[in-house]
């Protein structure tokens, strides 16, 4: 659901794409050309790739760093994009873009006092500028400077009179400032300006309805939903008004459109669980309340009305577990210890009930001698104040505890990046130019004696598949005076383990370390097979192991039916070991390791492996995604992002679902 903020238009400016010329060679500038229009198409992750070559090509390209920058700002890596707007700043310290759209991922991240200090610079740099002024204004309504925000929006309305946004903005700083007349005002000239656009009639519903003009505020949000079907925004607004009007009916469908886009719209459940409860559908009042509590488990609203319906429905002791909850959430909540106190005595607690009641009234009382005052838990003593009405996106506890970073509610299963091992390879592949690929003399050596084709990777493109009995019946009438006997053993061991043949794969990787115990690359995939035997054997008893981070980021083992079965992963484990003892400085067998101990729950030591295989080879992308995972798992959330983004900047493009979802500092509007 959209929330009631500001409408914000941090679109990256593309004129700038087409204005800054790229310097030096030619090859340089068929790179910045790919790249911007790659930007342009919103296609950003092959953006990065290209910058990334251009900033390997000049590591002092400032302009290469600022678009990729701009390229992980709109994939939401904003740690990435913020890095590479420091190093663009650093190689050209007036570059006054770097500023304005450092200030923007800034103001993302919840960072307004750096980003008005950039904007300032930008300011300083360029004051004819006036997208600086509008940013500016942005920054200063998210850290609720709205007069300062006015004046901003007031000097780019100046210069641009005709862009509907800047009004919204200003109707909003207007109305965080308490002048409803002047918000209406802008609100309509933003309608006038954009009509087709639904949320100028959103935002103007809200003025009518605060001026109980209910019939005005209908036509708005019909004409919104017109506009926009599916506008959560529209719909949840409609279903407040709709329930004001006695429509309870229609309030329902709409909240239940809301939450058929949106599941885990946290403040949505919260509501249909009351409207649930009033109406007598006590079942579906608590599904929904268990589910607003799962998301935010810290909601003492949710804990109190939850208990109400304990109490409907006679089960007692649950509703003195969900009092006992609200008032350890907030100590002075008088009506909580009167409820709780109601409860003991129902279940013939008496003595503790008497003493609930004294506590309440003593809270009451000293309620009633701060009215007025500034206590925030106050409000939760006053015995008149009712708990049970509907709550709006502007409600003072809808901003404190149904932050729009509750809207998603379920659990997000991630996959760790496979384990690297040989697999079969077309014939003739040829290497694309600047490709980054580990280089080692070694392994190419290896790989060329094999008498199939095979390569190093961390899964077989399933493409390739087909290939495999070819090379299989090419395998069989191959000479073995030709080749190695245990290269042999060994190249027909992986076809075996493609086609799922887990057996007869181990019995000839056993045989080729019979016949040549000092190839660390037999170990590496004989280790690897046995990983994948437990995974293929969890997977049909559908026990696959897995890293669920829920909506908050918290972590949870388990695996996919709930159970608690574990796997051994010790032989695979002493295998790379052993590979990592006859080849110590093959980093691909510590990003192995660090899979390994991770299935093993053994996750720091998980960490020091991916973290070695780092440091043996910088651009390993599937360790630093790996491992940022792992560090998230750990509630360590800084430093995992900073792998994210560094997995992405490489190549790994699911690392921008996982930075979105984890990464993103969220505003409280």
């Amino acid at each position: 659901m959209k929330k009631y903020r500001l409408k914000k238009t941090l679109a990256i400016v593309f004129f700038l794409l087409v204005n800054i010329v790229a310097s030096a060679q030619y090859d340089k500038t068929q790179f910045f050309f790919k790249g911007r229009q790659m930007l342009m198409e919103g296609r950003y992750a092959q953006a990065i790739e290209n910058f990334n070559i251009l900033v390997r090509l000049d590591s002092t390209l400032y302009d290469a760093y600022f678009f990729r920058g701009i390229a992980k700002y709109n994939l939401e890596d904003f740690m990435g994009a913020l890095r590479d707007f420091d190093k663009t700043l650093d190689i050209n310290p007036i570059y006054t873009p770097a500023y304005h759209y450092r200030a923007i991922t800034l103001s993302r991240t919840g960072e307004y006092d750096l980003a008005l200090k950039d904007l300032e610079e930008a300011v300083d740099l360029r004051p004819s500028y006036t997208g600086l002024y509008f940013s500016r204004g942005v920054t200063y309504f998210l850290s609720r400077q709205f007069e300062k925000a006015v004046e901003d929006f007031n000097h780019f309305i100046k210069k641009e009179p005709n862009e509907a946004d800047a009004y919204l903005n200003r109707g909003a700083s207007y109305l965080y400032l308490g002048d409803t007349l002047k918000a209406l005002h802008d609100y309509n000239k933003a309608v006038s300006l954009d009509f087709f656009d639904p949320e100028g009639y959103i935002r103007r519903s809200r003025i009518y309805m605060l001026q109980d003009s209910t019939e005005l505020a209908m036509k708005d949000l019909d004409h919104a939903l017109e506009l926009d079907s599916l506008n959560t925004f529209a719909l949840f607004n409609r279903a407040i008004l709709k329930y004001e009007k006695k429509d309870i009916s229609g309030a329902l469908d709409d909240l239940n459109a809301v939450l058929k886009e949106e599941p885990g719209n946290a403040l949505t459940l919260y509501n249909r669980a009351l409207i649930r409860s009033q109406i007598g559908d006590y079942t579906g009042a608590l599904d929904d309340y268990d589910r607003v509590i799962e998301i935010n488990p810290n909601n003492v609203l949710a804990y109190y009305n939850r208990a109400a319906v304990f109490m409907e429905l006679s089960m007692y002791r649950d509703a003195m577990d969900d009092y006992s909850k609200a008032i350890s959430l907030y100590p002075d909540f008088a009506k909580a210890y009167m409820n709780r106190s109601y409860a003991k005595n129902m279940l013939g607690q008496y003595t503790s009930a008497k003493e609930d009641y004294r506590i309440a009234q003593r809270k009451v009382a000293e309620y009633r001698s701060k009215v007025g005052g500034d206590s925030p838990s106050a409000n939760f003593a006053d015995t008149t104040e009712k708990y049970s009405h509907l709550l709006t996106l502007d409600a003072d506890f809808a901003k404190k505890d149904f932050d729009n970073e509750l809207l998603q509610h379920k659990s997000v299963n991630i996959m760790l990046k496979p384990l690297y091992k040989f697999v079969p390879e077309e014939e003739n592949r040829i290497a694309m130019a600047l490709e980054r690929k580990y280089e080692s003399r070694e392994l190419n050596d290896f790989i060329s004696s094999s008498p199939v084709p095979i390569t190093f990777a961390d899964k077989m493109d399933e493409s390739k598949r087909i290939k495999v009995d070819e090379y299989l019946s090419r395998l069989s009438n191959v000479s073995r005076t030709l080749y190695p006997s245990g290269m042999c053993d060994f190249a027909e061991a992986i076809m075996d383990a493609e086609t799922k043949q887990y057996n007869r794969a181990l019995e000839k990787y056993n045989r080729a370390i019979e016949s040549d115990g000092s190839q660390a690359y037999y170990y590496i995939n004989r280790g690897a097979l046995q990983a994948d035997m437990i995974d293929f054997i969890s997977s049909i008893e559908s026990n696959v192991q897995i890293l669920t981070l829920d909506n908050q980021g918290t972590t949870k083992a388990r695996v996919q039916d709930e159970t608690t079965r574990s796997y051994d992963y010790t032989s695979s484990i002493h295998d790379m070991n052993k590979a990592a003892a006859l080849m110590p400085d093959f980093p691909y067998i510590y990003y192995n390791l660090g899979n390994l101990y991770c299935l093993s729950r053994d996750l720091p030591e998980s960490i020091r492996q991916y973290t070695k295989a780092i440091e043996l080879y910088p651009w390993l992308a599937e360790a630093y995604y790996n491992r940022g995972l792992v560090l998230i798992y750990l509630k360590d959330r800084e430093k995992g992002c900073l792998d994210l983004s560094k997995a992405g900047e490489l190549g790994v493009t699911e690392a921008y679902s996982v930075i979105k979802k984890y990464c993103e500092k969220k505003d409280n509007l």
